[in-house]
This record gives C-alpha cells, structure tokens and sequence, in this order.
C-alpha cells in the first residue's frame, strides 16, 4: 500500500485564555479555500489543542497531505494576525511573536525533510506577504541547517517577554519585525515532542538546577531534551521539547542526534527518550530536596500516534480531532 506523504504543523501561537480565538485559529486551519485531494474528503484536520493559562500559549496540532499543508497553516495564521496583539500579551514563558512557531514535520517517511525546508520558507513568504509577518528560519529551511535552539540564541528568543524592542531583533523573511506582530520562528526538522513534568515547590533554583541537569547538550544528559523551568500554577513545571535522539536501521543506534538535535539522516525508525524516563529523573533529582513529583503532561503525539490519528481523520473527513481528544496526565 502507498504511504500517504503526510505533514504536520505544531503550531505554537501567543494565546492560552481566550478560547474563542484559539477555537477560531483552529477552524481557519481546517476551513481553508475548501479543497481536497483523491484520496482524502477533507484537505487538513486539527488532531490536538493545548492550551496553558499561565503561559498564555497554545499549541495546536495541524495533518494534512503534503499539498495542503502550508495552506492550512497560512490562514491559521492570518486569524492569529488579526487577533493578538504582543503589545497586549502577558505570560511566563518566552515569546517573540503572536505566532511564535511553525514548525514543520514529516509524518510520512516518503516526505523527505528538505522538502518540509521547502514547504516553511514558502509559508514564511506567503506570511510576509499576506500578513505582514517577519520570521526567521531554522533547521532545513535555514541555509546552514541552523537548530531552532541555535537560531533562538542568536536572536535572543529567551529573553522574550512583553518589553521586547521588536525593532532590533534579526530577522530572514518579511520587513522589520512590528510590536503588534512580532518575529515568528518558521522552520522544518524532525518531529519534536513536549513532555511538561510538575514539581512541588516554588524553589525556581531547583528547577533551573533539574531542567540544566537533564538537557541532551549536558553531561549525563537525557538524550534529545531541551529543557526549561517555569513557575507554574504556584509549583514549578520542567517543560521538555524531545527531538529525535537516533534512528533505528535494524537497531542501528550508533548514530544518535549530536547535542540533542534532531537527526540530519532520513531514520527509518524515529527514536525518542520516553516521558517515564523523564518523569523518572526529574524525580531523582528533586527528591534529595523532599520535592515530589506532581505529574507529568503530554502535548500532543509521537509521530507513529501522530500519523496513525492524522491518517484515520483525513479518510473519515474530521477536521476537528481535537474535540475528542484530551491532555494526558500521568
């Protein structure tokens, strides 16, 4: 059987309170420009929605065929645009633009990563054009591969928050970045996924110590992690993005991700460490505080889950595979 060269679209925008324009994100994402393809009754479907009030953030989980994608994730964007104002916008965790990240990932193996390159830049093009965004690239749609880590770095991403001087930051596509917009990190590399572990306390050294300790790029490090802590609903929350650590060629693992980053070959089989393994050291090293572990979050999908529910959406024509589904806690 052909496999249907899929993509998804983890789209990070500056809004976790207002759930009418979160929902209408969504909505545009799935109602654009109607269309479909030969195999599919619907051209795109919104598998999760992740929203956090104290980080005033959203991710939203977009699938669609190859052919689709950037459509979909344009005009999700354009209501992002209209809507939030980052002059307005208010939240612990850093951002830089309303729409603060479009990642761009295979969910097929017959979609090669330098096509999903090709796929952000044309999105960031068409946000300049139609929108008015300023974006900067990474991963394969950057010209030396850059990292989504290094490239944030380099324009000081961590440091964003609600006093930003947007006009100073660097930027690859569009004009000068706006207040009102902001800059958009656009970019493709393999499937990246999020693992948000709680602890009890409001001591942020101890989870800055946790979150240091457990990154891929540290010794003894958690392989693929990239960690930051937060203060977070009066606790403190280690939030985790996950990069591809290895690829499994009949268990060939001696090739793991340099630095924790995603992989530059085509894996046949995507290679993660787990959410148990990072629930597990987390607790190790609160534990000689008398810190426990409240729980731990998953946002969104591995890419097998995330291609297994992209793909039976799509066919069954759900565009809204987010209404059934729900955060998990463990």
């Amino acid at each position: 059987m052909t496999t249907s060269k899929l993509i998804a679209c983890l789209l990070n925008i500056s809004e976790g309170r207002n759930r009418a324009i979160i929902e209408s994100v969504a909505s545009a994402a799935t109602l654009a420009k109607e269309g479909s393809s030969d195999r599919f009754p619907v051209p795109s479907t919104v598998l999760n929605i992740f929203s956090d009030y104290d980080y005033n953030r959203s991710v939203l989980t977009i699938a669609a065929p190859v052919e689709h994608i950037s459509r979909s994730v344009v005009a999700a964007c354009t209501i992002v645009g209209n809507e939030i104002d980052m002059r307005q916008q208010h939240g612990v965790h850093p951002r830089l633009g309303a729409v603060d990240l479009i990642p761009i990932y295979p969910l097929s193996r017959a979609v090669s990563i330098q096509e999903c390159g090709e796929i952000a830049k044309d999105i960031a093009t068409q946000l300049s054009e139609a929108v008015g965004m300023s974006s900067f690239l990474f991963g394969s749609a950057h010209p030396d591969s850059k990292s989504l880590v290094q490239r944030r770095k380099e324009i000081g991403w961590f440091g964003g928050q609600s006093n930003t001087d947007y006009s100073s930051l660097q930027y690859d596509v569009g004009d000068k970045p706006t207040g009102k917009l902001g800059l958009t990190g656009v970019g493709a590399s393999y499937y990246v996924t999020n693992c948000n572990v709680t602890i009890k306390t409001q001591d942020m050294k101890l989870g800055r110590h946790i979150a240091r300790t457990i990154r891929g790029t540290s010794p003894g490090g958690l392989p693929g992690v990239q960690s930051m802590a937060f203060p977070h609903t009066g606790k403190i929350e280690i939030a985790c993005n996950v990069a591809c650590c290895g690829y499994d060629n009949d268990v060939n693992s001696e090739k793991p991700m340099e630095g924790g980053e995603p992989c530059a070959t085509e894996p046949r089989e995507w290679v993660y460490t787990s959410a148990q393994t990072i629930e597990q050291r987390v607790a190790e090293l609160a534990k000689p505080e008398t810190v426990g572990v409240v729980g731990t979050a998953l946002i969104g999908f591995t890419p097998d889950e995330a291609y297994r529910l992209a793909l039976e959406s799509l066919l069954k024509g759900d565009r809204e595979r987010w209404k059934s589904q729900h955060v998990e806690f463990m």
